[in-house]
């Protein structure tokens, strides 16, 4: 099955679907965005609000979310998002000092 990812507002996307989720800062993906609005190709899911992210499809689609991308790309990868063990990061030693200083 399809997972759906809430891009903000109550909209979703299929996940299985993104190729790509950046940022609309530079000039390149501007232009991009403009030309997909020219031709019918984006889908604007910021509601008025301040466009923050752009997701690429892969039917060409841009959809423009007001969320930042990290946010997005952390609903569509939770398992990257998550908080790292200790056990994962420190060695045995560091953890017995730790374990040591904090009694």
């Amino acid at each position: 099955m399809n997972k759906l990812v809430n891009i903000g507002f109550g909209n979703v996307v299929n996940a299985g679907k993104i190729i790509g989720i950046i940022s609309p800062e530079a000039a390149p993906i501007k232009r991009l965005v403009q030309t997909a609005k020219d031709n019918g190709m984006a889908i604007d899911a910021t509601c008025g609000r301040r466009t923050k992210a752009v997701i690429v499809t892969d039917s060409g689609h841009l959809i423009l979310s007001s969320l930042l991308p990290e946010t997005i790309a952390g609903r569509v990868n939770p398992k990257e998002t998550e908080s790292v063990d200790a056990h994962e990061v420190f060695s045995a030693n560091e953890q017995q000092k730790i374990l040591e200083v904090n009694g």
